[in-house]
């Protein structure tokens, strides 16, 4: 039994009580509503640090890609009112994504509430789920010997079930107050194992089928889960893909690896995913993106049987009437399945070579129009990591048409190997991908991080070049940032095509010089305009110390990785649009 702690500032004891869970890094933009606390971090400065970021939606996003990166969840600290507002991007983003994360927002003192006192906003009201809003749990500490309490809860809702963001608000003038509160032990989630019966029939399922399709996804997963999964997958030869955005759980370079379903998905793919006896859905919410809009697996019935494994109860059932439904944390389900005896023989191994050949053939590209070619971009990026021994390179992205391209040529490590490879919004967040990879290098300054950001998507945060400039230090790996300028809104100029060909509104881009930005903010920078002068350039990056931005150059009819802007707008005319 531990000593009670000797008085001191509330501030100071939240801070502890984030030490006390592990904490070693937390981002956000300090605001004179939390100086107490602001104050602990300096007091405990040799156990963590605050990194300042320059908006509080790069803050927010840095601590989302925390909780994907540890698996914990992200620790975020804003201030009252717009603060708030800004980081809602990152709590929105780690809503969809199922990432643990806490906002720590400061509130105006508790004797002006209600009053619409200087930026007070109800957060039960904005963020909570009982108001349709995007966090787990809100609530606001109004005692200061409740506070490790409060702080000790949200670790706990933040990673049980489907995990998810939580919102504590924090009056001023709590903060100020002393309290003798203890520390409250590290939080461990509570796993739930699937029920014996469900892996009988599971097996049953299985082993009845003749062409079964295995889609991976969803947070909560581990290492040795991810092991789990690959031994499972080979023990009964299946076919695995990955969820949108959840390519790193399994490895790419497999051969059992059949490519990702979501946006801009392997048209081959898709139609498997149509003509599977059985889908065994193993930790994604099968969202939209994942579902062809609800069109590959069909909602609320299926034509093909269909087993989700999901860690949330509240999301089972919630669209789709599956034949079997298992509520299981993604760290129990995998080994479990992993105990599953594989019969002998199997009667589908044409129908999963078949779906390794389909992928393969998606990776051959057509030179596009124009000097700059994406895909072997992506190709040279992958070939150099691997001579230079940087296969774990973490590759981050936000929202954009030039995704497609990683989603379609990267071919990421899995998690099974240790550490994740992509970071990136489930929920199509534009902004995501500078702050991630900023986040990654200072989280594991040993790593290669490698973000691809469009043009549009890059100008929404790329003022934290300065946070990376500010906080990087001698260990830090190599941080390139590739931004793909096309002048264009992609993704809309895309749909625009579809709907309104010929008719342009609101999608093109007035750009700055990028590579003079970024050398701005004490990078190395450099644009290439050549596909042949890429990989010259990536070398370099990779060899200095200084982080780089390499400017692309993208021809604006380049639009998708399948397409071009002409060929859209003749499609649309030809369909009568």
């Amino acid at each position: 039994m531990s000593a009670t702690p000797a008085s001191r500032l509330a501030g100071h004891a939240l801070v502890e009580a984030l030490v006390a869970q592990g904490v070693d890094t937390a981002f956000g933009v300090p605001g004179e509503s939390f100086l107490a606390v602001l104050d602990g971090f300096h007091e405990h400065r040799d156990r963590i640090r605050f990194i300042a970021c320059r908006q509080e939606g790069g803050a927010a996003f840095m601590a989302e890609a925390q909780g994907k990166l540890t698996g914990r969840p992200g620790i975020c600290f804003v201030t009252r009112g717009p603060g708030a507002t800004n980081a809602s991007i990152g709590l929105h983003t780690a809503y969809q994504d199922s990432t643990p994360m806490i906002l720590f927002v400061g509130q105006v003192g508790s004797d002006f509430r209600d009053r619409e006192a200087f930026q007070e906003v109800d957060y039960r009201a904005m963020f909570g789920p009982s108001t349709g809003g995007f966090a787990k749990w809100v609530a606001e500490v109004d005692r200061p010997e409740r506070l490790p309490e409060y702080v000790a809860r949200a670790f706990h809702v933040a990673m049980q079930g489907r995990p998810g963001p939580v919102v504590l608000a924090l009056p001023e003038d709590m903060l100020m107050q002393s309290t003798d509160a203890p520390v409250l032990p590290r939080v461990e989630p509570a796993q739930a194992w699937p029920t014996p019966g469900a892996l009988r029939r599971i097996r049953e399922m299985l082993v009845a089928a003749h062409r079964p399709l295995v889609i991976a996804g969803g947070s909560g997963w581990t290492p040795a889960a991810c092991q789990a999964l690959q031994r499972f997958a080979e023990d009964w030869q299946l076919p695995v893909s990955c969820a949108f955005r959840f390519q790193d759980l399994f490895d790419n370079t497999h051969p059992l690896y059949a490519g990702d379903v979501g946006i801009g998905i392997n048209p081959k793919l898709a139609q498997r995913v149509r003509e599977a006896d059985l889908i065994l859905a193993v930790g994604p919410r099968l969202g939209e993106m994942t579902t062809g809009g609800y069109t590959l697996i069909e909602a609320p019935r299926p034509r093909q049987q269909l087993i989700h494994i999901h860690a949330g109860a509240e999301e089972l059932g919630r669209v789709y009437a599956a034949d079997l439904l298992v509520q299981a944390s993604m760290a129990c389900a995998a080994p479990a399945l992993a105990s599953l005896a594989a019969p002998s023989p199997l009667p589908w191994s044409d129908w999963t070579a078949g779906a390794r050949a389909d992928r393969e053939a998606n990776r051959v590209s057509t030179p596009p129009p124009g000097p700059m070619d994406l895909a072997e971009v992506v190709k040279s990026m992958q070939r150099v990591l691997r001579e230079m021994g940087r296969s774990d390179a973490v590759f981050t992205n936000g929202a954009g048409n030039y995704s497609g391209w990683l989603h379609r040529y990267c071919e990421y490590g899995g998690l099974a190997s240790g550490q994740r490879t992509q970071l990136a919004p489930t929920s199509g967040a534009m902004g995501y991908g500078v702050p991630a990879a900023i986040a990654a290098s200072l989280l594991q300054p040993g790593r290669t991080v490698i973000n691809m950001a469009g043009d549009g998507d890059f100008l929404m945060t790329g003022q934290e070049l300065a946070t990376a400039a500010g906080y990087r230090n001698a260990q830090s790996g190599p941080l390139v940032v590739l931004v793909v300028d096309n002048g264009t809104y992609g993704t809309i100029r895309m749909h625009q095509e579809r709907e309104f060909p010929g008719r342009v509104s609101g999608s093109d881009l007035f750009n700055p010089d990028f590579a003079m930005l970024a050398r701005a903010h004490g990078w190395e920078a450099a644009r290439i305009d050549r596909t042949e002068d890429f990989e010259p350039a990536f070398r370099a990056a990779l060899a200095r110390h200084t982080p780089t931005l390499l400017h692309l150059k993208l021809d604006a009819e380049v639009i998708t990785s399948r397409t071009t802007l002409s060929a859209l707008r003749a499609a649309a005319q030809a369909s009568g649009a």
